[in-house]
Formats: C-alpha cells, sequence, structure tokens
C-alpha cells in the first residue's frame, strides 16, 4: 500500500481535539494546524496543554486555543461544552481521543469505572452536548483491542466479576465503536449530514500506559511501546485520515499492515460485538441514564 501522508488544506475548518496536549492527539493537531485548521486543544492540566498547543503549527497566528476539559468528570464535560457553545457557532470536527489504558480499579466523582468514563461515557455525554454546532463529523477512537472486550451492561462496576484493567480497557473500546454505529443510526434517521466515524492508530508509541498507577508497568509500557511500535506522527494519520477524508459514516479507519498495528489509513475490522445493534441501542439508553445526556433535536 502506498504511503499517505496528502491530508487536504483545512484553513477554515476548526477541530476540537480531546487529550491533545501528547501523544496521538498531540500529533494529529500539529498534522492538522500545518494544514491551516483552528484548533481547539481540550486538556485536562491546562499547563500542559498551553505546553503542547506551542508545538503546533499556527499557534503564532492564533489558531490554537486550549480550554480545559476533564473527560472522566461529567461536570467538566458540561462545564467545557457551555463555554464551546458559548463562544463558537460552528465546529466542523470533534475528536473523541482521550483516553487511559491500564489504570487500577477505580470510580469517577460520578461513580463510573475509571476507562468507561474517559474512553467512552464522556465522550458520548460531550459528543450529544455539541452535536447541534458539529457541521462535518465526530471522530470516535477506538483500538484493536476492542476485539477482546465482553460488554456487560449489567455490571459496569465489575462488582459481579473480578477487576482486569485491560479487560475494562477493551470492553470501553468496544463501547466505543457501539456508540459510533448507533450515533450514525441516529443521526441518518434525523436527517442530519454529519458523520460518526472512527479510528485506531494501531501500535503507536505513546504515553496512554502513565495511568496504569504502577511504575514498572508504566516504564515497561512507556519503553516497550517504543521498541514495537510506530511513532505517534504515523498512528494519528489513521485519526487525520478519518477526520478529514471524504468517507462515508461508520466508517473505521486503522493501519493497513498485519494485524493492524503498523502502516498507512485503511479500511479496519471490527469483531461480531461491534456490529451488534441491540447491545448498542441498549448502551446508548445506558449511556443517557448515566450522563444525563440524550440525542439533541437536530
Amino acid at each position: 500500500m502506498r504511503p499517505w501522508t496528502a491530508v487536504p488544506p483545512q484553513r477554515g475548518r476548526r477541530f476540537v481535539i480531546t487529550g491533545a496536549n501528547s501523544g496521538v492527539g498531540l500529533q494529529a493537531a500539529r498534522i492538522l494546524g500545518s494544514r491551516g485548521a483552528e484548533l481547539v486543544l481540550a486538556c485536562r492540566n491546562l499547563e500542559k496543554g498551553e505546553a503542547a498547543a506551542r508545538q503546533v503549527p499556527g499557534h503564532d497566528a492564533g489558531r490554537v486555543v486550549v480550554r480545559r476539559l476533564d473527560v472522566a468528570d461529567l461536570g467538566s464535560v458540561r462545564s467545557f461544552a457551555d463555554a464551546l457553545l458559548v463562544e463558537y457557532d460552528g465546529i466542523d470536527v470533534l475528536i473523541n481521543n482521550a483516553g487511559v489504558l491500564g489504570a487500577p480499579f477505580g470510580l469517577t466523582v460520578d461513580g463510573v469505572e475509571t476507562h468507561f468514563a474517559t474512553n467512552h461515557l464522556g465522550h458520548f455525554a460531550l459528543t450529544n452536548l455539541l452535536l447541534p454546532r458539529i457541521r462535518d463529523r465526530v471522530v470516535v477512537t477506538s483500538s484493536r483491542e476492542h476485539r477482546r472486550g465482553r460488554l456487560d451492561l449489567d455490571d459496569l462496576t465489575w462488582e459481579s466479576r473480578p477487576y482486569g484493567a485491560f479487560a475494562a480497557y477493551a470492553q470501553s473500546k468496544l463501547a466505543d465503536l457501539l456508540f459510533m454505529s448507533e450515533l450514525q443510526r441516529r443521526l441518518t434517521a434525523a436527517g442530519s449530514d454529519v458523520r460518526a466515524v472512527g479510528a485506531h492508530p494501531g501500535a503507536s508509541a505513546t504515553n496512554i500506559t502513565g495511568g496504569s498507577g504502577h511504575p514498572i508497568k508504566t516504564w515497561i509500557g512507556y519503553h516497550g511501546q517504543r521498541l514495537v511500535s510506530m511513532p505517534a506522527w504515523r498512528g494519528a494519520l489513521c485519526t487525520v485520515y478519518a477526520a478529514t477524508m471524504d468517507i462515508p459514516g461508520d466508517t473505521y479507519i486503522g493501519p493497513h499492515g498485519r494485524l493492524e498495528l503498523h502502516g498507512w489509513p485503511s479500511a479496519a475490522r471490527r469483531s461480531p460485538a461491534a456490529r451488534d445493534e441491540a447491545t448498542a441501542r441498549r448502551l446508548w439508553e445506558v449511556s443517557e441514564r448515566l450522563s444525563g445526556v440524550t440525542f439533541p433535536a437536530l
């Protein structure tokens, strides 16, 4: 497959990227900034966000701003969305990128397991709150590990089964793909031209394991990724492709190579569980109940 780096010009288009202070999010911002995009970097830590913004082309021209967002905190999600709805009359693309991997068991301030809250529920709420202002598409970030996921909607707090950090991660990434497909069905039913698409970065060298809470696991994860993984900018190309190319809704993009670990953006595979419409509808209902956010009138 031929390498793809031909990102179309993005001047005049506004992107909101969660978790944009490092890793794939930052690299996606840098690529989009180099093509003229206006960027809102949504970061939990403003100091780190501002340091990241200075690395993004267009920062000196005022095309890059940083706003605080903790997607694991639904109060923060609402505050962030409310502020953006006042500040901007339109958002072209929302990239739901922020995520955690390998975190020890914990519940957020909203009583939701950390992986599910960060990787799925916060982005579910953010998407629906911003949807009336989104003009083009929503990009959902999943993982090839979604294929290992088993979504137990009756035990999202892991009270009836042994907790496993990687099992919780895989479950949340399966939820992301189910959310993407159900969102597209609802957008189509509403007569909206907005698209819901997805991407995963394959094996990319990032610091996603930094929240493991275990110094040795974090060290192994960080350095191990750099031995066997693509640079983060290569993984970010899948996100950028999903965010900028003319692809249908419910398209899922990942690296083209063996096991989708390395390579250039291409159509990615989904597990049968990720195509289960009944589970997707139930997940949507559970997510509405947990977040207090519903699909808006469009």
